[in-house]
This record gives structure tokens, sequence and C-alpha cells, in this order.
């Protein structure tokens, strides 16, 4: 079996102990004689998946007691509709960063249900850059501040916690949670798609704070009500069985590995093995300025657009997979997200130093 380094934005590639032990587990999981696709979400045997999970999860994150762990359905792009339809009805209104497609995304949706504020944006240098906090202009009464910490298209990422205030400080962090350790306790609420750090698509971990909760706007689905669902332990409809039992996989991997400072130290060194050579090629080029970089999402560009359909042909012949970068900015892009290994970056840039010699 040959397995070639994928470096899709989502979903993403997996560990491969993962993968092999959900393979192992698939027809007979424990000795229950059934896969954990086939078991009921109120049974004994997945309960003990569900509350495994949330434990690891609460540990890595160090998710304090006063927050509440969901596992919700919808991804992300839900949440752009869920989030204001629980929040923004405290003061209807809500601040939005603008800093890419995604934040973009939210801010358009969350304006179906109070007045937004784009209290600041990218726009201006092409989402390049996040702009700086002293440029931001604030709502005093705003229900929340709204962030995406990690832009998956534009590779820009937050390595810094905005301070908000008494205003709650909501992040998108889709594609950066579990890369690297947070202080869960200066943000309000947190949401993420698991398809690209932590398990397959599918579903959605929220975690929010207490107070948060119980402020739903009367329009509010049930299933998306995060009061209901946290009163249900996110039962109150039937969540994602499979998807939740491969996250608990995922977490117990990365608790091995060291956990989330192990898995820093890892992300850190691959990104820079790629920034190192793009910085140092006169054939590349990185769009993105350097203090905003993300270490998750990497996008470049070619000396000349016109080598780009060779470009990714050559690198899918050498096992190299999903480097085209989004429609909206084109160019490369390489997402390097947890389970991305050092050596399938190395085996990139090599590549990448190749061809340039070839096509400089």
């Amino acid at each position: 079996m040959t397995r070639v380094f994928n470096f899709s934005p989502g979903p993403a590639t997996l560990p491969e102990p993962v993968l092999r032990q959900a393979a192992a587990e698939m027809l007979d999981w424990h000795g229950s004689g059934m896969s954990v696709m086939e078991m009921s979400h109120r049974g004994k045997e997945f309960i003990g998946i569900y509350e495994e999970a949330i434990a690891l999860l609460r540990e890595l994150m160090q998710v304090p007691a006063n927050y509440k762990v969901l596992f919700m359905q919808g991804g992300a792009i839900g949440e752009n509709a869920i989030v204001p339809m629980n929040l923004i009805g405290r003061t209807g209104r809500a601040d939005y960063i603008v800093t890419g497609e995604w934040s973009t995304r939210s801010c358009k949706e969350a304006a179906k249900f109070g007045t937004v504020n784009v209290a600041a944006t990218g726009e201006g240098n092409g989402f390049t850059a996040i702009p700086k906090r002293a440029e931001w202009k604030l709502d005093p009464k705003a229900a929340y501040v709204h962030i995406c910490s990690n832009e998956t298209i534009g590779g820009v990422q937050y390595h810094w916690t905005p301070d908000t205030g008494s205003v709650p400080l909501v992040a998108d962090m889709s594609s950066d949670i579990l890369s690297r350790p947070i202080d869960v306790s200066k943000y309000g609420l947190i949401y993420a798609g698991a398809q690209k750090n932590m398990g397959p698509s599918g579903l959605t971990v929220v975690v929010v704070r207490d107070d948060l909760l119980g402020h739903a706007l009367p329009v509010t689905p049930s299933a998306f009500n995060y009061q209901l669902q946290s009163e249900n332990d996110s039962m109150y409809n039937t969540p994602p069985t499979y998807a939740i039992y491969i996250m608990g996989l995922v977490l117990k991997h990365f608790q091995s590995l060291g956990g989330i400072a192990a898995i820093e130290a890892h992300n850190k060194a691959k990104a820079k093995v790629l920034y190192d050579f793009l910085d140092a090629s006169k054939f590349y080029r990185s769009p993105v300025a350097r203090e905003d970089r993300s270490l998750m999402n990497v996008p470049f560009k070619l000396k000349d657009d016109a080598l780009d359909a060779e470009f990714l042909k050559d690198a899918q012949a050498r096992g190299m997979i999903q480097l085209k970068g989004h429609r909206l900015v084109g160019g490369m892009r390489a997402s390097l997200y947890n389970a991305m290994s050092i050596e399938g970056v190395q085996a990139l840039v090599k590549y990448m130093k190749e061809f340039e010699d070839t096509h400089a």
C-alpha cells in the first residue's frame, strides 16, 4: 500500500495509527459484535466513547469547568448562523473582524440576525495581513466580537489573542484548533469543524462559556440551541457518532505524542522548513505578511503562473496531492495540519527545489 502526502485543506490527512485502529475495529468494537457505525447513540458502548472524547478534549485544551463542550453538526458554515442565533440576541449587535473569505462569510451570515459592525478588515491589503488591534473600531454594546483565528484560503493566522474587554470573544478555529496551546478562558465561545486537525467531516466542536447559554433567538431551531444541546449532552438529536469515535482516537494519539505543546513544536518545525525555502527562493514567493503567516495553510506563487499546471501534475506523479490554491487566490497552497509529517514537507521542498532548478 502506498500513501500519498495529502496537502488538502480539508477534509485533511489523518494520523495513520488512527486509521489502522479504526480499520481493525470496524466490524467488532471491543468485543461488542458491532461497528461503532451501528451503535445506538444512547447505548452504553457509545456513551463511553462520547464521554472519553469529551474528557480528552477538555484535558488537551485545558477547558475550564465553567465551559460546556458541545458536539454539533453543520460545520463552521452552519455555525456562522448558529452563533448569532444563540448570542446576538443579548444586545442585537455584534462586531466582526474580517481577515479573509471565511470571516467574510461569517459576517454576511450574521447580518441576517442582527446589526453587524465590521470593526476592522484586511480587504485593503488583499487579506494578506491581520489588522492591528489599535485599528479596530469596536462597538461597546456588541454581544460578541467574532474572529477567524486562521484563514484557510488566504493563509493568515492570529499569533496573539485579541483583548476585547468585557465583550465576549468568539473564534472560528476550524483550521487551527489543537495545533497549539490556547487560553480558553480568553474566549467566550470557540467553534471548529473537525475535518482539518482532529477528525473526519460531519462533526463540529463548540466550546462555550456557561453564561452565554440561554440567549437563543426565538427563531433558533431546537437542534441548534446551545442551551438545549448542553442540557441533553449534545444528544438532543442523533450526533455524528462515527466522527466522534474517530476524533476520540485522534485525541488519544495526540496525547500519546506529548499533548498540544508537542504538537505545536511539530507544526512550527514543519512550517519553518517550507517558509525558509520560500524566503530563500526567487522562483516562489509567499504573499502573506511574515508576522501573520499561518502555520497551517501556506499559500505560495510560482514566478510564472503558466507553470502552475505542470507543477501540480509533476507533484502528483511524486505522490504529493491537493496543492492547488483556492480558486479565489490562485497559485499553490500546502496545508500542514497536525497529521502532516515533517517528511512530507521535506519531500515537497525537495521537489520544489528541483522544479525551480529545471524552470528558473
